[in-house]
């Protein structure tokens, strides 16, 4: 048994500052249940979004230590005890109480991205290989950490111009999909702004769920926009076609 000083934000988007906590630590304690026990014992208006525990919600995301994680899956015993843990929320978010912060952006882009689209008179027939391929991004639990922790949208603030990994993987989805026969390459280019992302893959490192973000999501889709609107042969074709329409 030991204890550890949280240094947790309490205030909101307009004003706020850090308020250190000691917790009592015991065997397998996560953040989480930390947090849960400055509520129970010390602070009970501290807000805190929660609901499984057991990291598939991606209701708990916030700020351990400076990295985006999830708190229910950040075992005490992992941090440095000899100083502060400090917990602060998602800071690409607005904050709407202490660690709650406002993802409502993020349901909005989704709404703009058209969704799966079957192709007429669809043989409902799949390979293997095409189920493993998609499969990877239904894992996304939409805790949003990559979305935080994206620069983009983090430090630049391009949340009009730019959809995020965590949209890229959802395309990646659909436009990787057999059987899905709408084109969203226009889209990434223009509304989404996948021009924007130069691959750190910081938002591969703090995904829970281990989904290759970068190398299986953005990197093929970015290929894929280059093909269609940056490959000299293929303008080539498009300006001759238009010509030949406009006679």
């Amino acid at each position: 048994m030991a204890d550890a000083t949280l240094e947790v934000f309490r205030g909101n988007q307009d004003a706020g500052s850090a308020t250190q906590y000691k917790v009592e630590i015991t065997p397998g304690m996560v953040v989480l249940d930390a947090l849960h026990h400055i509520q129970q014992k010390q602070q009970p208006d501290l807000a805190v979004r929660w609901n499984c525990k057991a990291g598939k919600c991606g209701s708990c995301s916030a700020e351990v230590n400076g990295k985006p994680r999830l708190t229910c899956k950040t075992r005490m015993d992992s941090l440095p005890l000899d100083k502060p843990v400090t917990v602060y929320p998602m800071k690409s978010f607005p904050v709407i109480k202490d660690l709650v912060t406002d993802v409502s952006w993020n349901y909005r882009v989704n709404k703009r991205i058209q969704p799966f689209t079957p192709k007429p008179k669809t043989d409902w027939k799949m390979y293997q290989e095409d189920v493993d391929r998609v499969q990877e991004f239904r894992k996304c639990i939409e805790c949003f950490l990559c979305q935080n922790v994206c620069h983009v949208v983090r430090d630049h603030d391009k949340k009009e111009e730019f959809g995020g990994p965590r949209f890229f993987v959802r395309v990646a989805s659909l436009e990787m999909h057999p059987l899905d026969n709408a084109s969203r390459i226009k889209m990434l280019k223009d509304e989404l702004g996948i021009g924007y992302c130069n691959i750190t893959k910081c938002c591969t490192e703090v995904c829970p769920e281990e989904i290759k973000i970068t190398d299986n999501a953005i990197i093929p889709l970015k290929e894929r926009v280059v093909d269609e609107y940056y490959d000299p042969i293929l303008r080539l074709v498009r300006k001759i076609r238009g010509a030949a329409k406009s006679d």
